[in-house]
């Protein structure tokens, strides 16, 4: 076998479908080349030479400002200039690519490069969903595997470009979208591994969690979908271990039965309620802390999701609060440091009026209070975020500046650990946002969580605040997600992708 595949050149297109198809014809070639090369690897044939497949990209070239009028914060680049993306798991983004190839062509009216480009695809990167061939090589064979493959670059795959930190080379293409092929690889990887689930079961809408109670409601919730059959607007519910269950009535498909519950749960548990459309909605129980919040949004980011939403448990900062209130976060203290080399802590962070409204409209409609009612069971303002569980132990004598004092001159009104990161990298990550938190105790005020106290207050609370962010969700998709995509969430010099 040759080291590389044929090598495609950059062809023009006017037509969207066309250019879909020929980035499909390009990674098919690419990824079948290095499968084959590293099963023959794997049953003892050495290449005789370095193996090698790059990635397809799209390049658009326009020589002026001009472009059709459109209210979307996405879809045109920024200025006269030639830009381009690799492209990678087109049967995963055929839609988005699509969405994005067309918009580009109704903006600017000039038509899109698509070829091979000099980006090698990584061979662990070329697997196949239910390839294990790592455990098939010796040792001898791992060793060598580097001299004969193209292994993952960190330096290919950095988020210069969403941190709007990177400055491309005198001559070199202006970026097309946040992340490059090798990036969006290595997150969907990385998604497998943290969730237990693959990435095609992801939806465009997000519910994170801090707590497996909630997990354990939006499964009931999602065996009950099912069972309603045609009632349903879902037609699947995914767990992990890509565990499917179709809605009543509806046949299994193939594949289905490759699903297999784990001896154990993954760090990161998803599960997907399943649209055809994509639309549906996937929960991960991110569990606690904000290293973990910013692990999950830096890889489900990738996808780019249409929104997401934190619904978890806090720590009420007012005495006037009660247990089982809840907190529409409109700002955030971010005191989590996890994000402080990415976004600077000088970077506001916005509260979205499209999310904010769908979650207070939600709550209203859950609970059916309205007005000063409403009022009373629900606080909007600033959440405060930590990296340290234990804030409230810190030395408060003789200390210039304490997380009581912070909290309180911020106008704080609740504490966690995750959602100051989970707005923040929605925020870096163009990805729409909001948090709705229930209060689980108060420390400052003597009311900590004891295990009967707990038990209660989860069986009286947890099914509403899940049916709330459910019903936030459905609304905001009911809007139309053309509404979602604020134009507060794009840069000076935004790439073109959405």
């Amino acid at each position: 076998m040759t080291g590389m595949p044929p090598f495609v050149a950059p062809a023009q297109f006017v037509d969207a479908d066309a250019a879909l198809a020929r980035v499909r014809e390009i990674y098919a070639a690419s990824v079948g080349h290095l499968r084959d090369a590293l099963h023959g690897y794997v049953a003892g044939t050495v290449p005789a030479s370095r193996i090698r497949a790059c990635y397809p990209f799209v390049r658009v070239h326009t020589d002026t400002v001009a472009r059709a009028d459109s209210r979307l914060s996405y879809g045109f680049v920024a200025g006269p200039g030639t830009y381009e993306t690799t492209l990678t798991r087109p049967d995963l983004f055929a839609s988005y690519y699509l969405d994005q190839f067309h918009l580009l062509l109704e903006n600017h009216g000039v038509a899109l490069e698509i070829g091979t480009s000099v980006q090698p695809i990584p061979i662990h990167f070329s697997f196949a969903e239910h390839d294990h061939i790592e455990g098939s090589l010796s040792v001898e064979q791992r060793l060598l595997l580097r001299d004969l493959f193209d292994l993952p670059d960190l330096g290919a795959m950095d988020d210069g470009i969403a941190n709007g930190t990177y400055v491309p080379r005198a001559g070199e293409a202006r970026p097309l979208a946040l992340f490059t092929a090798p990036r969006v690889d290595y997150s969907l990887h990385r998604l497998r591994h943290y969730t237990g689930t693959a990435p095609e079961h992801f939806q465009n809408f997000v519910l994170f969690t801090n707590y497996q109670f909630y997990i354990d409601e939006f499964v009931r919730l999602g065996h009950q979908a099912m069972a309603a059959g045609a009632g349903s607007q879902y037609e699947a519910f995914v767990e992990p271990g890509n565990v499917i269950e179709r809605a009543a009535g509806q046949p299994a498909r193939p594949g289905d039965e490759l699903g297999a519950a784990p001896p154990r749960l993954p760090q990161m548990p998803a599960y997907h309620l399943v649209r055809a459309d994509g639309g549906g909605i996937t929960m991960v129980n991110i569990g606690v802390g904000p290293a973990n919040a910013k692990t999950i949004t830096d890889h489900v980011a990738v996808l780019r999701p249409h929104a997401w939403v934190m619904l978890g448990h806090c720590a009420g900062l007012r005495n006037t609060q009660r247990l089982g209130d809840y907190v529409l976060a409109h700002g955030y203290v971010r005191e989590d440091h996890v994000l402080d080399e990415d976004l600077p802590l000088w970077v506001p962070i916005p509260a979205l009026a499209e999310v904010q409204v769908a979650l207070e409209e939600a709550v209203a409609e859950v609970t059916q209070l309205k007005g000063y009612e409403l009022k009373r069971i629900m606080r909007t303002g600033t959440v405060a975020s930590t990296d340290n569980r234990n804030w409230e132990l810190l030395p408060s004598r003789n200390v210039l500046s304490t997380p009581e004092r912070r909290f309180s001159q911020s106008r704080a009104i609740a504490l966690d650990m995750e959602s100051a990161t989970i707005a923040a990298n929605g925020f870096r990550f163009r990805v729409p946002y909001g948090t709705l938190l229930c209060v689980s105790d108060k420390p400052l005020h003597g009311e900590i969580k004891l295990p009967g106290m707990a038990d209660q207050f989860y069986r009286e609370r947890i099914d509403q605040h899940l049916r709330i962010g459910v019903r936030a969700i459905e609304r905001l998709r009911e809007g139309g997600v053309d509404q979602l995509h604020s134009r507060k969430l794009r840069s000076f010099a935004e790439v073109a992708f959405q």
